[in-house]
């Protein structure tokens, strides 16, 4: 897999929240009353990217990768979560099958709206070289790569997939890891991500996990689930001045930059994703 190059266009940074439907957020930061169908709508008005992460419990069905990629504003972007059939129950092994039906579920549907997939590894997954090599190699590249990888789907995905290219643009991958293995492998680990092209996941757990902030790619690609309570805490202005800063730092270097609240329990991710997005240019803005 090539390096991911977007030398062509001025780079930008993508804020966001990891998925939107969350029953709390009803009545604080959705409006009381709103739909729930009428949720990413409002969502992605405010925001100018989404992780949607259904994919990462079930395949979805491509009316539903459709009709998010419909609601959601022209120039949207949405990161997907990969399958945990993939990276907690099969654990990066016999994965063939498995990455063919996910590719074949729909999500190339998303079309221009595609952003990063995202490869979140368990707490329990060890760094092992030879098997992240093998799965790093299997990703898909392009969108022509992921559309041939899906015609070789199971039986399972017979009358529920779609996986037409549209074009042969790059498809990016990030991988989050949670092993303390990865933190003592963090360079062998970096440069084996760098020959693959894929970025490493920044993440922000309150200490409970690795954080290793590396580039490896030809963007880069943070999650913020809370700084003192993982899923809880919110960020304040201190702490948001500095990721902004970590964004400006690699949309000054040539490198897109993604950052997503996980903090979804007290309801501070939207608000904080909010306040980050009023710190930075938006897509399309001059840096």
């Amino acid at each position: 897999m090539g390096a991911d190059d977007a030398a062509a266009r001025h780079p930008e940074v993508r804020i966001g929240i990891s998925g939107w439907v969350y029953p709390r957020w009803r009545g604080e930061f959705y409006p009381a009353g709103l739909r729930q169908a009428d949720e990413l709508a409002y969502a992605s008005e405010r925001l100018t990217a989404i992780e949607l992460n259904g994919s990462f419990y079930a395949l979805q069905r491509p009316p539903s990768w459709a009709r998010w990629r419909d609601t959601a504003p022209e120039g949207f972007v949405f990161a997907v979560k990969g399958p945990r059939f993939i990276t907690h129950i099969k654990r990066l092994r016999e994965t063939a099958a498995p990455l063919a039906n996910f590719f074949a579920s729909g999500v190339l549907d998303l079309g221009p709206k595609l952003g990063p997939i995202l490869w979140q590894l368990p707490p329990t997954l060890a760094y092992e070289h030879g098997l992240l090599d093998r799965f790093l190699g299997a990703l898909p590249a392009t969108r022509s790569q992921a559309s041939r990888l899906a015609a070789r789907h199971d039986g399972r995905m017979t009358g529920r997939s779609s996986y037409r290219a549209g074009d042969d643009a790059p498809l990016r991958h990030a991988v989050e890891v949670r092993h303390p293995s990865f933190e003592t492998a963090a360079d062998e680990w970096a440069d084996l991500l760098a020959q693959h092209g894929v970025a490493s996941v920044t993440a922000d757990t309150a200490g409970r996990y690795p954080r290793i902030d590396r580039v490896t790619a030809g963007f880069a690609y943070a999650r913020l689930h809370g700084e003192e309570e993982l899923y809880a805490s919110g960020y304040d202005d201190t702490s948001l001045d500095r990721w902004a800063e970590w964004a400006r730092g690699h949309l000054a270097a040539g490198r897109d930059a993604y950052l997503f609240f996980d903090n979804d329990v007290k309801v501070r991710a939207p608000f904080d994703a909010m306040a980050l997005i009023e710190r930075l240019p938006r897509p399309g803005e001059a840096g």
